[in-house]
């Protein structure tokens, strides 16, 4: 009688499975378990969070789809997911806009540490982490034969991309644990314009720019939050699109900056602004044109941090170009590229620099010349007028006697 009813048990049990999986994609001979860290998938995004759930476990444990929320937010319809029934197997999706991320009760942590730059040294390096949970509701009694469903998730944003892929598992069978990485670094663009108006962008010509034109640089970026601002570390050049190229000449690292380079704008905003005047490679000296790659090294900062994160100039040590590493590859920040910038050394030069240049060189010049013409004009007109006097005197000697003035003499009639 023990042996029928335990089969008889366990009958009811496969079909009470198989009436549970009617109707989703799921298999009982393999999803007939509570739920396990490889059921949920977290998908780190620019714009989005997005986290998938085995749901053929969640129904082998007794819950619906209707079931499962954000961060215990089950009255709230925005906080559930959605199934979707087109994959095998079925999962319940989750989207979290990072722009209103607290609005289910998901968290975001900033944290700051120091970790090397791009020349070993320490630096402030901030990392964004969104964490939170999705599970099921308690019943409103002292006990359930029901198991309790806790998934938890975090997305990790190394503001300078210092990435670790790290997962930590969980020994509890209903309690999954999933930890992933993120990036923002496809929403950085490095673009190069033709003035400060920063609105139209620079048109290289087939014959490349002039040496000394000044152009304008700009670090942007797009399909970003608005709570982050971005800060330029470390801008540089190369002759080859390689930024780990081993001959580099910095525009800007810290408080050094090349003497032709400006900074407007930098962790004010989502755009960083600077310019510089084109050069040339020497090792390029045999070619007619010489090609300069652009290469900036981003950071992303919440608004309230960036100040913090900004250099404190007046006491940094003067770099030796000799404490470049030989590879940039190790450092971790995000690179945006530019280029490449042609230029030309065959003309003269045109730009406002050189033009004062040239201008300050003719006032020397016209200075000696007016010297000069006035030399000669004083000289010319002395020679007129002595001349002239000559001339004067000449003609006096040779009047006759009868055309002199004077008394008349009776004696003479």
């Amino acid at each position: 009688m023990e042996r029928i009813c335990l089969v008889l048990l366990l009958l009811s049990k496969v079909l009470g499975v198989s009436a549970q999986f009617n109707g989703f994609n799921c298999d009982a001979n393999f999803h007939s378990r509570f739920p396990a860290e490889r059921d949920i998938s977290v998908y780190c995004g620019v714009q989005t969070i997005t986290l998938k759930i085995n749901f053929c476990p969640v129904l082998f444990s007794g819950y619906t789809d209707t079931d499962l929320a954000l961060n215990g937010r089950h009255g709230d319809a925005h906080c559930r997911g959605f199934i979707n029934n087109n994959t095998f197997p079925t999962v319940v999706l989750f989207s979290i806009s990072l722009s209103t991320l607290e609005a289910c009760g998901n968290s975001l942590v900033v944290s700051t540490a120091q970790g090397p730059n791009a020349y070993g040294n320490l630096s402030l390096v901030q990392i964004g982490n969104v964490s939170g949970y999705i599970d099921t509701p308690d019943p409103p009694t002292i006990i359930s034969y029901l198991p309790g469903l806790l998934y938890k998730f975090s997305c990790s944003y190394p503001l300078e991309y210092l990435v670790n892929n790290t997962q930590l598992a969980s020994s509890a069978a209903a309690i999954s644990v999933k930890e992933s990485n993120g990036t923002f670094v496809s929403t950085l663009s490095l673009i190069l314009y033709n003035d400060s108006s920063y609105v139209q962008q620079l048109s290289i010509p087939m014959a490349g720019l002039t040496l000394k034109t000044r152009i304008f640089a700009a670090v942007r970026a797009t399909n970003l939050d608005r709570r982050w601002n971005v800060l330029m570390d470390y801008c540089y050049t190369t002759p080859s699109g390689n930024p780990n190229d081993d001959l580099r000449y910095d525009l800007f690292f810290g408080c050094d900056r090349d003497p032709q380079t400006t900074v407007f704008e930098n962790g004010k905003s989502q755009m960083g602004r600077f310019s510089f005047e084109v050069f040339r490679f020497v090792k390029h000296k045999n070619q007619k044109m010489s090609t300069v790659f652009l290469h900036c090294v981003t950071k992303l900062c919440r608004s309230d941090d960036c100040p913090m994160l900004m250099p404190i100039c007046g006491r940094r040590k003067k770099r030796d170009i000799s404490e470049i590493p030989p590879s940039y590859s190790t450092s971790g920040n995000a690179m945006v590229t530019a280029g490449p910038i042609i230029t030309r050394s065959d003309e003269t030069p045109t730009n406002n620099s050189q033009l004062a240049q040239l201008s300050s060189t003719d006032l020397r010049m016209n200075s000696v010349t007016g010297a000069l013409i006035s030399g000669v004009i004083i000289l010319a007109v002395m020679s007129m007028c002595f001349f002239v006097f000559s001339l004067t005197l000449l003609k006096g000697k040779r009047t006759p006697p009868d055309a002199l003035p004077g008394a008349r003499n009776p004696a003479f009639n």
